[in-house]
């Protein structure tokens, strides 16, 4: 049954659902940083009504949605080489006042991808340098700097489980994740661990139960998730 839901979703919608339930997530006045990948996807969604400025940390504050034009503008990308629109009164500059701004406590909060977070709030990003795999590149500096810090990630991968009890993949930060966000379910992390908030009414909690090995308790207002 499990396979047959996943197959359900192509990577398109899962990358719809996680991005528009994220956007939810910001306040009016939120200065928000996109990691690479799925999260800049996130820009997309942001609801009427609510001004949110994104950073990228290549060096561009006030990005907008992703370019729809025939023949998009390649000077103005994100961190991960999407072509974007700006915003009124954007603003660019070098990758050093990118992650000055990080590091300092100015980003409300930060969107990124993860390879593992635990039920502690423990975020894994990143394999072995030198391998054909993800290396950490900000993350280190956008979890301990931001205010908030919102996982993004398709909820497994190939198989494997990527909410876990314990992380066994090199630590990116310790105890720094506020909020795991997949297709299938929303998890708050909070000191005495994860509480379910918002299920994809595809899936039962039976099947989060069996889809993680992290021990978690299921909040009493329990919300569907958009699809």
């Amino acid at each position: 049954m499990e396979v047959l839901m996943d197959k359900a979703l192509t990577k398109e919608k899962i990358r719809e659902i996680i991005a528009k339930r994220a956007a939810k997530e910001f306040k009016d006045g939120d200065v928000v940083t996109l990691g690479i990948g799925l999260p800049t996807a996130v820009a997309d969604y942001i609801p009427e009504g609510i001004k949110v400025t994104f950073q990228s940390e290549n060096g561009l504050l006030g990005v907008g949605k992703s370019q729809k034009r025939e023949i998009p503008d390649k000077r103005i990308i994100n961190a991960g080489g999407g072509y974007v629109e700006t915003k009124e009164g954007a603003s660019f500059y070098d990758s050093q006042m990118a992650f000055t701004m990080m590091r300092g406590g100015h980003i409300d909060a930060t969107v990124l991808g993860a390879l593992q977070v635990d039920e502690k709030g423990n975020l894994a990003s990143w394999l072995i340098p030198g391998k054909f795999v993800p290396g950490m590149g900000g993350s280190m500096d956008l979890v301990v700097g931001a205010k908030k810090v919102i996982v993004t990630m398709e909820h497994m991968s190939k198989g494997q489980i990527k909410i876990v009890k314990d992380c066994n993949l090199p630590l990116t930060a310790y105890r720094e994740v506020n909020l795991i966000i997949t297709e299938r379910c929303v998890f708050e992390v909070m000191d005495n661990g994860l509480v379910l908030t918002d299920i994809n009414p595809m899936f039962t909690i039976e099947d989060i139960k069996n889809s993680v090995t992290a021990d978690f308790k299921v909040s009493d207002n329990l919300k569907l998730m958009e699809i």
